[in-house]
Formats: C-alpha cells, structure tokens, sequence
C-alpha cells in the first residue's frame, strides 16, 4: 500500500549497498564485445592496459551480478549516500495526475551530480595500482569536477580537457576543478596531436566530448604508462558503479510501499539511466515484471532514437576501440547546447544492446520544452534540475499527463541531478 504522509525516503549509512549490480549477468544476450581498431579482433586486456588499471578491466568484462564495493570507497560514499528519494506531492498537485512520482536525486554529492558514484572508485582502483596522475574529457563539467575532487582525496593530479563550448558557457563548473587541484584546458587543444589536427580543419572549433576524449586519451597513451585515462560514461564499469543509485532505490521504493512500472533516465552516454535504472531491469529480467524503462536524450544528439546501431569510435580521431553502440558517427559535431553532459555521438554498449533488443525505449526531446519542464519542476519542487537530468524531467511529466488522459494510476521513478 503507497505511503500517504511521508515526502522523503531516508536510508541509513549501514543500509548503503555493499556491492554494485552488473546488469551483464541478467541480460538476455552476452554483450558484444569491443574491437581493436587495427586488428579488427576483439580487445585483450592487454590492449586496455596502457589506459586502465587491470581492476577495472577485470570489471569491464565481469559476468558476476554483484561486484564488491572496497571499503575505503563506501567510507567516502558515506559522505553524501545513501542519497534521499523523494515523492513529488506538489508536482503531481500541479500537474492534476492521478500518477505517483518519485525521484531519485543525486545533487546532493558535494559536486551536485551522480559522477562522484565512478570517479571516487576509478581514481581508488588507480591509486592502488601506483598511478599518480589521471587524463579525462568533461563536457558540462560535472565528470570533470568529481574527478578532479576524487583526485583530491587520494592525492593524484587530474589533467581535464573540458569542451571548449561548455568551457565558456560555465566558468564557474571550471573554477571548481580548479579548486580541487585539476588543471582544465579548453578542448580542441595545442597540446595534443588530436587536438591540433582538429584545429587546423577549423580553428574556430567549439569542441565535442569526442573531441576532448581524444586529447585525454592521448595523454595518457603517450605517457609511458605514468597517467590512465578515466572516464565518466560508456563504457560497463562506469554503469557498474553507478548502480549503487538503483541498489538504494529499490530499498526506498519499498519504504514508500511502492513500486515503479516506468523508469526514467537522461541518457547521454548512459551513466545517469543506468544507474537508476538497470537495477530494475534486472528485477523485471528476473522476475518476468513488466515494468517501462525510459531513455529521454536531447533532439540536438538523438543517439537512440535517430543513430544507427553500430561499430563506432567512441572518440573524434579514431584513438579508442570500436564498441558496437547507437552512433550519430564519430566525426559528428553536436549544436552547443546547454546539456553538455549529452552532446556525446554514441551511447553506452550495455544500453545500446538493451534498447537494440527493446527492453529500453527511448525518446528525444528539443532544448525549450526540457527547459520548461525544469522550471515547473524547480517552482513545484524547489530543486532547480541540471539541464541534463531536466530531459528526465520532461518525459516524467508527460508520462504523468499520459496517465491523467487515460484516468490510470501509474508510478514513474526519475533519476534527478541539481546544478
């Protein structure tokens, strides 16, 4: 029976998960495995080991369910997890609806985002390993600021090439890497062969996360093995970590004596809906439940629902290996709109095979009407959403109105990030 008084769901510090959920092992289809870009041949971990420690290779290719989370890890989780679920009384009042939404809401990590759930455990993993400095891409600079603050933590130096479109457009996201000890360049470079290639086509290029995952992946390549690359979406250790979202969610969604039939997330590159979401996708997997699940993505870089499912590089030069993903291709330039954080040309493997098998749907949405949809939000709720997570936002709201036109009681869950 739904709870009817309380607005928050709260879990203790020993209620926090333990482990991360590997979809892997529930999905109905082994994943397709990513390809050498010279040989053709599927990766080795040797080919991965000049950008990665060898832990989070062995979770790349990890078929167990639960992969536990090192201790020194949860103790800084601890710092801002569990994060809260909330019921969204006063948006459902607004919207009339006979829906019960939740969100899920990760801005209250101290950089306002889900990205602290990966950065935290790659730059441990790292620094077990002796690594002393990491290379990474950001676009709105969200991965870029958790990063840089996982770096603080364990005294590693962080090198960042942040898309040069959002570099100008948020000063202020820049200045925080920066008071975390990062050093944060504006990407395409000169200080890189990707980045200057790119320069000589258009020296006035705005910059992808393509782009920017070039150069970092560069620097770390060319550097004798003294800096990895870490980065903050697509790839399957990245959704790994951020599972701990949905862990603690299905534990709040039975606090509030409920239980979601759609979930909604942001998509990107992925790591935001999948954590969130693939926890529930294991359930309804297992389970036989037929619960939605619900990527929203920005019109301007319609991966899912306008990219070809495909063999792609996940960087603009042709640097890293060719992953089978939704891809608007490697050499495409999204308009600089606000949602940095989703101005990416592909999409995470794992979600690609999900929705390519059509556990996953998917929707676009144009700039203005998520821009809307955050500002009802922010004046019904209080929380002013990430333009990013405001695509989760809108499609929340018109599932909702969906239920109102069709007089049904449906339960939506959202993932939600503030700043």
């Amino acid at each position: 029976m739904p709870d009817k008084i309380h607005t928050k769901y709260l879990l203790s510090e020993d209620q926090m998960p333990r482990a991360w959920y590997n979809i892997v092992s529930d999905m109905p289809n082994p994943p397709v495995p990513p390809l050498h870009p010279g040989t053709q041949k599927p990766v080795t971990p040797d080919d991965l080991a000049p950008l990665f420690p060898m832990a989070l290779i062995q979770q790349e290719v990890s078929t167990e369910r639960y992969i536990e989370i090192p201790d020194p890890v949860r103790q800084i989780y601890a710092q801002w997890r569990p994060s809260p679920l909330y019921r969204a009384r006063r948006l459902e009042k607004a919207l009339d609806t006979p829906a019960r939404i939740y969100y899920k809401y990760e801005g209250v990590s101290p950089v306002g985002s889900h990205k602290p759930n990966t950065a935290v455990p790659q730059a441990f993993y790292n620094k077990e390993e002796g690594i002393k400095k990491l290379s990474t891409e950001t676009g709105a600079g969200q991965w870029g600021s958790a990063l840089a603050m996982a770096g603080a933590f364990f005294g590693m130096d962080v090198e960042i090439f942040m898309v040069k479109v959002s570099y100008e457009q948020k000063p202020y996201r820049r200045s925080m890497m920066q008071t975390y000890g990062a050093s944060v360049h504006a990407s395409p470079t000169n200080l890189t062969d990707a980045g200057r290639s790119i320069l000589e086509k258009n020296p006035e290029n705005m910059g992808s996360l393509g782009i920017a995952i070039s150069e970092a992946v560069e620097v770390a390549a060319k550097s004798g093995g003294t800096t990895k690359y870490a980065l903050g979406s697509v790839l399957n250790h990245v959704m790994l970590h951020q599972t701990v979202i949905g862990e603690e969610a299905l534990l709040q969604m039975e606090m509030a004596g409920d239980y979601p039939d759609i979930v909604v997330g942001c998509v990107g590159g992925g790591s935001n809906f999948s954590g969130l979401v693939f926890p529930f996708i294991g359930q309804a997997l297992r389970k036989g439940l037929k619960t939605r699940f619900l990527a929203a993505e920005p019109m301007a870089c319609p991966s899912l629902t306008k990219g070809v499912y495909a063999y792609d590089f996940g960087d603009t030069v042709g640097m890293t290996p060719l992953m089978k993903m939704h891809t608007l291709g490697h050499d495409f330039m999204p308009p600089g709109i606000h949602s940095g954080g989703l101005r990416y040309h592909g999409m995470s493997p794992l979600i690609s095979q999900l929705h390519n098998e059509g556990i996953i749907d998917a929707r676009a949405y144009h700039q203005n009407p998520v821009f809307e949809a955050c500002v009802q939000f922010a004046r019904t709720e209080g929380i002013v959403p990430a333009p990013e997570a405001g695509h989760a936002v809108r499609a929340t709201i018109e599932e909702a109105l969906r239920a109102k036109e069709a007089g049904e009681e449906r339960v939506i869950l959202f993932n939600l990030c503030g700043h």
